[in-house]
């Protein structure tokens, strides 16, 4: 068996998922294509500006899984709010994964751990962006069948008329569960217990990122504060978006932004859609 760490560069000045609808879709898309490819997945996380899947498949497989992955995701966006080629030069890490010296457990765990790293919650189970409350539960997965859902119902659910199988589960939030179609009892095999796979997530490279951050507290998450800028352009400026903002108000965005959401340059570069220097220049106008 092979196995790959497939992790999408991380674009530094925009988000692929700018409100839960775009995450919803972004699930929905990875059961299609499970079903469409055959392929298997382990574990992933769709974070605001990347990526991360664990896959057992081969090498061509994989490439063929992101790069539809990207195409779809990429549509929608086009369809939603008209952007063209939003993902088309995103660049593609594919790294082989040894299978018997725990190194998976480690590539699981590094994919589960990127919510925490990025300090958007306390442990991965209360992220719902990807398979981080999958494993060892107590309870099982609980959703409506989607077969029971109607034609048009289904359509509108998957943005695609693909067939999945009808013993699959939506959420109450609108997207297929992954349990339903990742390989969790396999990965609980891998595991074996939850006192060592939570062994392996404490010890991820990203979880000691984490604990050697300053900042412990949770960040508010991009698609929060980006959501917040037309509302602050309003009240502060009387003016419909950040776009109608010069030079000197657009340094006092950022100033509100920076202090009510703690929000870093990066971050900062994200959600406004503004490179590095400019960002840098705003910053030090304050």
């Amino acid at each position: 068996m092979e196995f790959w760490l497939v992790t999408t560069d991380h674009l530094s000045d925009r988000i692929w998922f700018r409100d839960d609808e775009d995450f919803k879709m972004g699930m929905n898309l990875v059961a299609i294509l499970v079903c469409v490819l055959g392929v298997d997945v382990l574990a992933f996380e769709l974070m605001s500006n990347h990526v991360h899947f664990v896959l057992c498949c081969s090498k061509g497989l994989a490439r063929r899984f992101i790069d539809a992955y990207k195409k779809r995701y990429s549509q929608y966006l086009s369809k939603k709010y008209g952007t063209r080629d939003f993902l088309r030069k995103v660049s593609v890490d594919i790294r082989s994964i040894d299978g018997m010296n725990e190194s998976l457990e480690r590539a699981i765990a590094y994919v589960q751990m990127n919510c925490v790293a990025a300090r958007i919650c306390l442990s991965p189970i209360f992220y719902p962006w990807g398979t981080g409350s999958c494993f060892f539960k107590v309870t099982p997965a609980k959703g409506r069948r989607i077969d029971t859902l109607s034609g048009r119902s289904r359509r509108r659910l998957l943005h695609s008329t693909e067939t999945l199988p009808p013993h699959f589960l939506v959420s109450e939030d609108g997207y297929i569960l992954p349990e339903c179609y990742v390989k969790v009892q396999w990965v609980e095999s891998i595991f074996r217990t939850p006192q060592r796979m939570d062994f392996f997530l404490r010890n991820s490279s990203k979880a000691k990122l984490r604990l050697d951050s300053d900042d412990k507290a949770p960040s508010f998450k991009d698609q929060l504060v980006q959501a917040a800028i037309p509302d602050l352009s309003q009240s502060l400026f009387r003016k419909a978006s950040m776009a109608d903002l010069d030079e000197e108000q657009k340094a006092e965005l950022i100033k509100q932004l920076r202090s009510r959401f703690s929000a870093n340059i990066h971050q900062l570069m994200r959600v406004t859609g503004l490179s590095y220097e400019t960002v840098a220049d705003l910053l030090d106008k304050l």
